[in-house]
């Protein structure tokens, strides 16, 4: 476990010297966040306009028609929100192909790499907002133990499976679905069939929220809840929050970059100068 995790920490650093080198590739986690903040108000206004949320807290429930707009409003969800996170993961992966190759991207090379690419982001995101939608339905309610773990362990599956799509999309330039395949098929091949994945960044990620939030934002939270003012608790609690989700933005960029490179290594072109081969070649260990 301990070298495992000393891998992952390596990974970690690895990714943080491609970011430090281009800092802006932080701008599209950001761009992500708020964008899905957008869809998110926009959507509920009109949902809540129908009366689908009394309705479905009602022991009556929804009728037919109200399932139905509440079946294509939650899609519609779906795809507009995934197409913004995989706008912006097609952006950063490009950007980090570009500085693994030794080359100096901009934001401007983002935004045209995702643009480019516009087409099969919207058509990933389809198949990403289906899939969402099904695991979603097996899940049920939280009642529903044998659905959470089904929709838990299919979940993880289709996790692993489209761990390279966004690099396969962005290099190869295919559409979606062989890009799902290309991204199973690259994974087996490399690692074999039977992989577990020993990269722990969102391990690290988790333990640094953690230690954030025991090391300075409790004590900030303690501090402020004595001063018996609501300006400064509130206060407090919105510096916690912007300080959780810097720490989460800065990771999923990490995420992104780690990403570039294990394609790049899988495809057999090298990780670049900042992944080593031997790092690279434990991301994924056979099972």
């Amino acid at each position: 476990m301990f070298e495992k995790m000393s891998r992952s920490w390596e990974l970690v650093k690895a990714s943080y010297a491609v970011l430090r080198q281009d800092r802006e590739m932080l701008l599209f986690p950001l761009l992500s966040m708020l964008g899905t903040i957008i869809v998110t108000i926009l959507f509920i206004i009109p949902l809540a306009s129908t009366g689908i949320f009394e309705a479905a807290s009602s022991e009556e429930g929804m009728s037919n028609a109200q399932s139905i707009t509440a079946f294509v409003i939650a899609f519609l969800f779906y795809f507009v929100t995934y197409t913004v996170i995989i706008f912006s993961n097609v952006a950063i992966v490009g950007m980090a192909m570009m500085r693994l190759r030794g080359e100096d991207p901009t934001v401007k090379d983002g935004f045209r790499i995702a643009s480019e690419h516009i087409n099969a982001i919207l058509g990933y995101a389809a198949i990403s907002a289906t899939i969402g939608m099904i695991l979603n339905a097996i899940r049920g309610n939280e009642d529903n133990i044998v659905g959470q773990i089904v929709a838990g362990l299919l979940g993880t599956a289709w996790n692993l499976i489209t761990f390279l799509v966004i690099p396969v999309l962005v290099v190869e330039g295919v559409g979606p679905i062989e890009g799902i395949k290309r991204s199973g098929s690259l994974l087996k091949s490399t690692w074999g069939e039977n992989i577990v994945g020993s990269f722990a960044m969102g391990i690290i990620s988790f333990l640094v929220m953690l230690g954030a939030g025991l090391i300075i934002g409790l004590p900030l939270f303690l501090i402020a809840s004595a001063t018996n003012s609501g300006i400064i608790i509130a206060l407090a609690v919105a510096i916690i929050v912007l300080m959780l989700v810097a720490i989460g933005l800065f990771f999923s960029a990490l995420n992104s970059i780690f990403t570039a490179a294990l394609y790049n290594y899988a495809t057999g072109n090298g990780a670049g100068e900042f992944f080593p081969e031997g790092m690279i070649a434990g991301a994924f260990a056979s099972k």
